[in-house]
């Protein structure tokens, strides 16, 4: 599907254009959105506004790397936009072209943020403070701004999980932790990109739209800082939470350990007594005694009672 925005001289939204029939060039300025656009609508980046090839393959090519490319007359962008769908994040490729009159968009994804700014644009009575540069504006930092949830869903989890630490079992929980652990790491490989995107427009020459709002993409820029921040914290506070857990199931399989090892201590010389008497030597002096099985029960338990004594006085037990 073809969306195609107008913005006439007299500042008047047009829309349901056709973009086989309008003239763009007659508008101050147009965006044009490409949702999940088919073989022949795509064909547009090529026939219509002649892309470069190598753009038009980033476009047709999912998940490239966040990146900007500069080409005559228009810069080329690729990012990354996230949403949460059953506990997983999804991740999705927004390709903008931004000239002086135009903006393109294209996306195979459906993009929340992309409806919402149209929705922002068409309820303008008069957008004369809107440009290319300023919707590409206001879709990354509607980008970014759907990250923070993303993160504060996952510190709630992390704060569920360390209330019900004393009532759960840690194997219980290993599971949640490896899985909040991938969903950051996926976080982070999409934030530091964009990231790194947005400090390279910060810093270009080539770029006066950027320059000229300026202000507004280093908001974008500090908000990516604090989201790749947050993101390493509670990286460190999984980590932190897992090595706590191991350490607990190491302490109390070693307490185990301890407790087995004494009783089998303490066994020992019992079995030593029980397998000599058990033998079936026919002259064994105490075999013929009438108070030989109470002497050698007596002394099993004088053993037994005299080791776990000594076991509890140094602290083992």
């Amino acid at each position: 599907m073809i969306t195609v925005i107008g913005i006439t001289t007299e500042n008047q939204i047009k829309t349901d254009l056709n973009l086989n029939t309008a003239d763009l060039s007659s508008y101050k300025w147009a965006w044009i959105d490409f949702e999940n656009p088919t073989t022949e609508e795509a064909q547009h980046l090529k026939d219509t506004f002649h892309f470069h090839p190598l753009a038009i393959e980033d476009c047709l090519q999912l998940l490239q790397r966040p990146k900007l490319d500069y080409y005559e007359g228009y810069t080329f962008y690729v990012t990354h936009h996230v949403h949460a769908e059953r506990n997983k994040l999804i991740k999705e490729e927004l390709d903008f072209f931004v000239a002086e009159k135009f903006i393109v968009t294209f996306h195979y994804a459906p993009s929340k943020e992309v409806q919402y700014i149209r929705e922002r644009l068409l309820a303008q009575q008069n957008p004369e403070k809107w440009d290319p540069h300023h919707v590409f504006y206001q879709i990354l930092d509607k980008i970014v701004d759907n990250y923070f949830p993303l993160l504060h869903d996952i510190e709630d989890e992390l704060i569920r999980i360390e209330d019900g630490s004393q009532t759960r079992r840690s194997t219980d929980q290993m599971p949640q932790l490896i899985d909040i652990r991938h969903r950051l790491l996926g976080l982070m490989q999409t934030v530091n990109p964009m990231r790194d995107l947005l400090y390279r427009m910060l810093n270009s020459q080539h770029l006066d739209g950027v320059r000229k709002q300026h202000r507004y993409f280093s908001d974008i820029h500090d908000d990516l800082l604090k989201v790749s921040e947050m993101i390493t914290s509670n990286r460190e506070v999984t980590t932190d939470m897992r090595d706590s857990y191991l350490s607990l199931n190491s302490h109390q399989t070693n307490n185990v350990m301890k407790i087995l090892t004494i009783i089998t201590s303490i066994f020992s010389p019992l079995t030593l007594i029980a397998g000599i008497y058990g033998m079936n030597f026919e002259h064994m002096p105490e075999l013929t005694w009438k108070y030989g099985y109470f002497l050698a029960i007596g002394l099993m338990l004088v053993i037994g009672l005299s080791m776990y004594r000594w076991f509890k006085k140094n602290g083992w037990f």
